[in-house]
């Protein structure tokens, strides 16, 4: 217990003695009185001291109180403004004195075709603006696969033990979009060959697809620890290669396969289960026509669900038809 000291009146018509928490600087308690039970004559220094004890104060940490609400006193003697210096017979503020004259600037390089305008290479902002440099450097999907395999810029590539990047045929007019690797992708460095990626192979199937007549790859491309779903920065930092990658493969049809990877692609905010049997139309900058896009559960999902599974086959059947038509 802290407390300040309190004063001690004697009492009249009360119990013998009370102490006052008026002395403790603090309005809203000073009307507040505590009673005790003392002897009938003036209580000593020590029979106070042995008092606060058996109240169970133990500390003290001031020698009087402290009105906390009061404002405090300005200093009795402000510092005196400098004075002007005296440069020559001239007076000058220290303001005046401080700006630099036009003949001591120094003098700023031109903007030049030769020298671009970028990003400070430094955080996220630095490590997007590097990938897009060098996914924009590739002409293929192994030159792509290569510049990614050189790029340190992502986290995820320090506890991932391979990269993880694209499998099936790059000249098939599907795309398939994970949200990123898991334990047996890392391990054998492509995607969707686990559990969900079986059953991605017996969905294939279902419409007459394997992994011939497909491409298939993910968000981000190293695993995220844990499993865990990959985070903004990591997804944004692994864009520049996603959408280089769509740029260069150019299908005819994107799927994005879960939330992460409908987000990310469609820049949609709804859940999968509002986003599924729509259509989008998916356009870059770099593509010559825009892209017919649509999204699925993830096999993962519908491993947890199998409920789930009769609405898909109804978007399975859908992609068919839109892989028919002319």
């Amino acid at each position: 217990m802290i407390v300040f000291w309190p004063t001690v009146n004697k009492g009249v018509n009360g119990p013998p003695y009370t102490i006052s928490a008026s002395g403790w600087g603090c309005p809203g308690v000073a009307g507040m009185v505590y009673s005790v039970m003392a002897l009938p004559h003036s209580m000593s220094a020590q029979e106070l001291l042995r008092w606060y004890i058996d109240a169970g104060v133990d500390e003290t940490i001031a020698d009087g109180p402290v009105n906390r609400f009061q404002e405090k006193p300005k200093a009795a003697n402000p510092a005196a403004p400098p004075a002007p210096l005296d440069l020559g017979g001239k007076k000058k503020d220290l303001a005046d004195a401080a700006a630099p004259t036009p003949s001591s600037s120094p003098s700023l390089p031109e903007a030049s075709p030769e020298m671009p305008l970028l990003p400070p290479q430094g955080g996220a902002n630095g490590e997007v603006t590097s990938a897009v440099h060098l996914a924009q450097s590739a002409e293929s999907v192994d030159e792509l696969r290569g510049a990614l395999e050189t790029f340190d810029g992502c986290g995820l590539k320090k506890t991932a033990t391979k990269l993880v990047f694209t499998d099936g045929n790059p000249e098939a007019p599907i795309l398939f979009v994970g949200e990123g690797p898991g334990a047996e992708e890392d391990r054998q460095g492509l995607p969707f060959v686990g559990p969900s990626g079986k059953l991605l192979d017996k969905m294939l199937a279902s419409i007459g697809l394997d992994r011939t007549g497909v491409l298939i790859s993910n968000t981000v491309f190293w695993r995220p620890p844990g499993n865990r779903t990959p985070t903004p920065q990591e997804t944004a930092i692994c864009m520049p290669f996603l959408e280089r990658l769509i740029e260069l493969v150019d299908p005819k049809i994107l799927v994005a396969l879960g939330g992460p990877a409908a987000k990310s692609l469609l820049a949609e905010t709804m859940s999968v289960g509002r986003l599924r049997g729509k259509w989008f139309s998916y356009s870059m900058p770099g593509l010559a026509r825009p892209i017919d896009a649509t999204a699925l559960y993830h096999p993962a999902y519908l491993l947890r669900s199998p409920g789930q599974k009769r609405v898909t086959w109804m978007d399975w059947l859908g992609i068919k038809s839109k892989l028919q038509a002319p």
